[in-house]
C-alpha cells in the first residue's frame, strides 16, 4: 500500500508539472528589417493600412517610446538575443563585427528550461545560430524573391516564392510539427522593408494613387549639425536611380541586379510590366533639381510601403495562425523592428543615427489574460529588454549579466515606473558616412557626443524642437540641463560598463 502511495503521488506531481508547463505562454516574436514606426497606421499614418500590426496593437499593447541602443541591423539583433548592450556582447557593427554564438542568451535560457525554440529568416548575425532547437535562416542580407536558405544540416536550399510568404510559410510548417507537449519560442526574422524595397508583385502600385507630402525638414540644411553636414544618406545624392528605385536604361542593366537576376519568368514579366512604364515616363519629364528629388521620394515611398504590405500580411497571418490552432490565449506576441528608418525626414533614408526617426522603433505586444487590449505605454522601453521580459514571463530566472529590464511590470501595472534615461552608442565608422556617436536621452532632452569622423557636442531639447533641428549645446540658457546630462551619461556609460566610451568622455572634460 505504501509503494501504491508513493507512486500515486509521482504521477500526481508528473501530472501537475506537465500542465504548469502548459500554462508557461507560448512566445513569438517577429522581427522586421527598417520598418519606420511612422509606417504604421497604429503610430498615426493616414495615408497606409497596417491591419496585422494593428490588430496587435489593439489587442494588447502599443508603446510609444520603444528604442534601439544601436540603430543598424545586425547589432540590434545581437542586444536582442542577448539582453546586452553592443560593448558586452561583442557585435558592435556589420562592418567587423562577428556574432559570437558561444555567449549566453534568453533563446539558450528558454532552450533549457523546456522551451522549443526556433529562429526562421533573416538573421544577420555572419555565424551559425547557437542554442535553438531548430533554426533555417537567410544567408546576409536575403533575396526578395526565390530566397536561400541555410540548413541546420549546412545545405542551403533555394525556395520559390516571395521571401515574406516563404519565411511564414516555414514558421508555420514549423509549428505544425512541433512537440505540442512543450511551450515553444519562435522568432520570425522578416527581410522587410530593407532595402532594395522590392514589393511582392500582388502589391505593386498598391500605393501609386497617393501622393506622398514631403516632411517639412526635406530640404534640410544641417545648420549648426556638422555630423549631419557630412552625412551620405540623402533621396537627393545617395539614392540610385537603377538600384534602388528600378528605373533601368536597358536589360542588361537591369539583369546585373542580383534581386531580379533570380526572378523566374512569370516574376519578371509582372516586375517589367509594371516598372517599365514607369521609366519611360520618368524619361519623358527631363527632371532636374528638386523636381527629381521630389520624384525619387515619391517613388521611394510608393516601392516602400508596398514592400510593408506583404509584411503586415503575414503578420496576419501568424496571428491567424495562432487563432485556427487554439493558441491565442497562451502566447505572448511581440513585434518590433530592428530599428527605425528615415522616410524622407531630413532629406534621407537608412537609420544609424541617434535622432528620433532612427533611434525609435515600433513596437506592439499582446499577452491575453496579463496586457488589456488597447493600452498605450508611454515609457521609454529598449530592445535591450526584450530578453529579460519573455524570460520574467516564462518564468525563468534572469541571468545577472544581462543589462536590459524586464517590461512586464510597466505593462501590469499602470502605476509602475520606467527609465527616467536611456543610452545610446552606434560603432560603424563607414558606409552612409555617419559618424560614430553615443548619447543619453530623458524624453525631453538629448545629449549626443559625436566622434572620429566629425568631433563635436549637439543638444536637443525635444519639448521646444521635437524635430532636432537646432542644435542648443553650448548655448546660452542650456548650461545647467548640459551639466546634468553630463553627469547621467557618465553614469550610464558606468553602468553598461561602455570602456569606449568612458574614454571619449573623460578626454572632452579634460580638454
Amino acid at each position: 500500500m505504501k509503494i501504491l502511495r508513493v507512486v500515486s503521488l509521482a504521477i500526481f506531481l508528473l501530472l501537475n508539472l506537465s500542465v504548469v508547463a502548459q500554462q508557461r505562454p507560448n512566445i513569438v516574436i517577429i522581427i522586421s528589417d527598417d520598418h519606420a514606426y511612422q509606417a504604421i497606421s497604429a503610430y498615426g499614418n493616414k495615408q497606409v493600412k497596417t491591419p496585422g500590426i494593428d490588430r496587435i496593437a489593439k489587442e494588447g499593447a502599443i508603446f510609444k517610446k520603444a528604442y534601439v541602443t544601436n540603430s543598424i541591423c545586425g547589432p540590434s539583433r545581437a542586444v536582442i538575443l542577448t539582453g546586452k548592450y553592443s560593448n558586452k556582447n561583442g557585435f558592435k557593427d556589420n562592418e567587423n563585427s562577428s556574432f559570437d554564438g558561444s555567449q549566453n542568451s534568453f533563446i539558450k535560457e528558454l532552450t533549457k528550461s523546456g522551451y522549443q525554440t526556433a529562429w526562421i529568416g533573416k538573421w544577420h548575425l555572419e555565424t551559425q545560430p547557437q542554442g535553438f532547437s531548430f533554426w533555417q535562416i537567410l544567408p546576409g542580407q536575403g533575396s526578395y524573391y526565390n530566397p536561400d536558405f541555410l540548413m541546420m544540416d549546412g545545405s542551403k536550399k533555394r525556395i520559390d516564392g516571395y521571401v515574406a510568404n516563404v519565411v511564414e510559410d516555414v514558421a508555420e510548417n514549423w509549428m505544425n510539427n512541433r512537440d505540442t507537449s512543450k511551450p515553444f519560442c519562435l522568432v520570425i526574422g522578416h527581410k522587410n522593408t530593407h532595402r532594395t524595397w522590392m514589393p511582392d508583385i500582388p502589391d505593386l502600385g498598391l500605393y501609386d494613387k497617393i501622393h506622398f507630402p514631403l516632411p517639412h525638414n526635406f530640404f534640410d540644411d544641417y545648420a549648426g549639425r556638422k555630423a549631419a553636414a557630412v552625412q551620405d544618406m540623402t533621396i537627393s545624392k545617395t539614392m540610385i536611380m537603377g538600384y534602388d528605385l528600378k528605373m533601368y536604361d536597358s536589360k542588361d542593366a537591369e539583369d546585373r541586379e542580383g534581386n531580379i537576376k533570380r526572378m523566374n519568368a512569370t516574376q519578371r514579366t509582372a516586375f517589367d510590366a509594371y516598372y517599365k512604364p514607369i521609366y519611360n515616363n520618368f524619361i519623358s519629364q527631363h527632371l532636374t533639381g528638386n523636381a527629381l528629388t521630389e520624384w525619387k521620394y515619391q517613388r521611394y515611398m510608393k516601392d516602400y510601403f508596398a514592400t510593408a504590405a506583404s509584411l503586415d500580411r503575414n503578420i496576419g497571418r501568424t496571428l491567424q495562425y495562432l487563432d485556427e490552432h487554439h493558441l491565442t490565449q497562451n502566447t505572448l506576441v511581440i513585434y518590433l523592428s530592428d530599428q527605425g528608418f528615415y522616410l524622407g525626414e531630413h532629406g534621407w533614408f537608412d537609420k544609424r543615427w541617434m535622432y528620433e526617426e532612427s533611434f525609435r522603433t515600433p513596437m506592439v505586444m499582446r499577452y491575453p489574460g496579463v496586457i488589456k487590449p488597447g493600452t498605450v505605454n508611454n515609457n521609454m522601453v529598449l530592445n535591450l529588454d526584450i530578453a529579460p521580459t519573455v524570460l520574467e514571463a516564462a518564468g525563468v530566472k534572469i541571468p545577472s549579466d544581462m543589462q536590459g529590464e524586464s517590461f512586464l511590470p510597466l505593462v501590469k501595472h499602470n502605476n509602475s515606473k520606467g527609465r527616467d534615461a536611456i543610452y545610446y552608442h552606434y560603432y560603424e565608422n563607414g558606409e552612409h558616412s555617419v559618424s560614430p556617436h553615443f548619447g543619453i536621452s530623458t524624453g525631453r532632452y538629448k545629449l549626443i557626443r559625436f566622434y572620429k569622423r566629425v568631433d563635436s557636442w549637439e543638444l536637443y531639447d525635444l519639448k521646444k524642437d521635437p524635430n532636432e533641428m537646432k542644435n542648443v549645446y553650448g548655448k546660452k540658457g542650456y548650461e545647467k540641463i548640459t551639466a546634468e546630462l553630463m553627469l547621467s551619461l557618465k553614469d550610464l556609460i558606468k553602468k553598461y560598463e561602455d570602456e569606449d566610451a568612458a574614454k571619449i568622455l573623460e578626454q572632452s572634460i579634460t580638454k
